[in-house]
């Protein structure tokens, strides 16, 4: 082999060499890990902060007593009084004092109790003839009454608060021949027997008035019996 080929060989063989890729044997090379497209997420939508309610004080809520317009104590009877009565509310009533003390005695000393030890019972029976007409007298202490404006009250009566009980007395005089002739008088007179009334304050007890549940009232009660005399006539 000539020295010129041999030449050109080398030449070759260093030129293939310089066109190689060169890779450093400390740091391999590796392909670029894929990363995958990050996913879309949509912006949040505005969602306004809940409003803040602050709870209901159970305690503070009033609930009022509901009273029938006519109450079960007077249906079967035509007066305007109950003596009795079984849906009295006496718990609401000694509550309701008990939280309005002192507001309750003020308006309580306006209509205290009536003495009694003064008052003169009238006689009732006909053979006393100072009355032509025959009456009751009692002292009652009603649990409802019929106001001035016909509206059935539950009246204060028999509470008691404190070692101390709220009474409000009354003083009755009922006919017992209320429209009828008057037994005394004599036939040639036109007379009737008339039942006759007085007006009265009484405390009463308001379950609607979430404020002072008691005011006071006027009440018509029978007071008394008369005898009308009418016109004298002569029969022939």
């Amino acid at each position: 082999m000539s020295p010129r080929f041999v030449v050109l060989m080398a030449f070759a063989t260093l030129a293939l060499a310089d066109n190689k890729p060169h890779h450093s044997s400390s740091h391999p090379h590796h392909a670029p890990a894929y990363q995958p497209r990050p996913s879309y997420h949509p912006r949040p939508a505005y969602h306004q902060p809940p409003t803040y309610h602050a709870p209901a004080a159970t305690s503070a809520v009033y609930k009022p007593h509901k009273e029938p317009a006519v109450p079960a104590c007077a249906a079967n009877t035509t007066k305007t009084l109950c003596l009795e009565d079984t849906e009295y509310p006496e718990y609401e009533i000694k509550s309701a004092i008990q939280y309005h003390l002192d507001k309750f005695n003020k308006l309580y000393a306006d209509v205290a109790d009536l003495n009694t030890e003064l008052s003169v019972e009238r006689p009732s029976i006909l053979e006393e003839e100072t009355y032509l007409c025959p009456s009751e007298t009692s002292y009652i202490r009603t649990l409802r009454a019929v106001n001035t404006e016909n509206k059935w009250r539950v009246v204060v009566n028999n509470i008691k608060v404190h070692y101390k009980t709220f009474t409000q007395t009354c003083r009755i005089e009922e006919c017992l021949t209320s429209g009828e002739t008057c037994p005394l008088v004599p036939d040639c007179y036109e007379s009737k027997c008339l039942q006759k009334s007085s007006y009265t304050r009484l405390v009463v007890f308001d379950p609607y008035d979430r404020y002072f549940p008691f005011a006071v009232e006027t009440f018509k009660i029978p007071a008394s019996c008369a005898c009308q005399l009418g016109a004298y006539t002569i029969d022939h």
